[in-house]
C-alpha cells in the first residue's frame, strides 16, 4: 500500500461512516487539521495514530491496510451475524453471496 492509498482508503471509510475529517480529528483528541492532513498527503500517522483511527472507525489495523475489502464495518456484521448461524443457514447465506458475485 502506497502513501496515496492509504490516504484514499481512509478518506473513504471516514465518508462511509458519515463523519467530517475535523470531526473524526477532534473526537480522536488531535488537532483539527489531523485527519484532512492525513487524506491530502501532506503527513502519515504514527503505528499509535494508526491504532486510534482504527479504534475510531471501529476496524483492525487489517481492515484497514485491506484493500481487497470495500466495507470493513459492513463484512464484519456480516461475519458477526454468519458465526451464530447453523450449517445449513451458512450454506444459504455461501450460495446467495456467490449469487450474487455472478451479477
Amino acid at each position: 500500500m502506497t502513501e496515496k492509498d492509504f490516504s484514499l482508503r481512509l478518506s473513504k471509510l471516514r465518508e462511509e461512516k458519515g463523519v467530517s475529517a475535523r470531526d473524526m480529528s477532534l473526537s480522536m483528541g488531535q488537532n483539527p487539521g489531523y485527519v484532512n492532513n492525513i487524506e491530502t498527503g501532506k503527513s502519515m500517522p504514527s503505528l499509535s495514530g494508526i491504532f486510534y483511527i482504527c479504534e475510531y472507525l471501529g476496524i483492525t489495523p487489517k481492515d484497514l491496510f485491506d484493500l481487497d475489502t470495500e466495507s470493513p464495518s459492513k463484512a464484519a456484521e456480516l461475519y458477526a451475524v454468519a458465526k451464530r448461524l447453523p450449517d445449513e443457514q451458512l450454506d444459504h447465506l455461501i450460495a446467495l453471496a456467490k449469487g450474487l458475485q455472478k451479477s
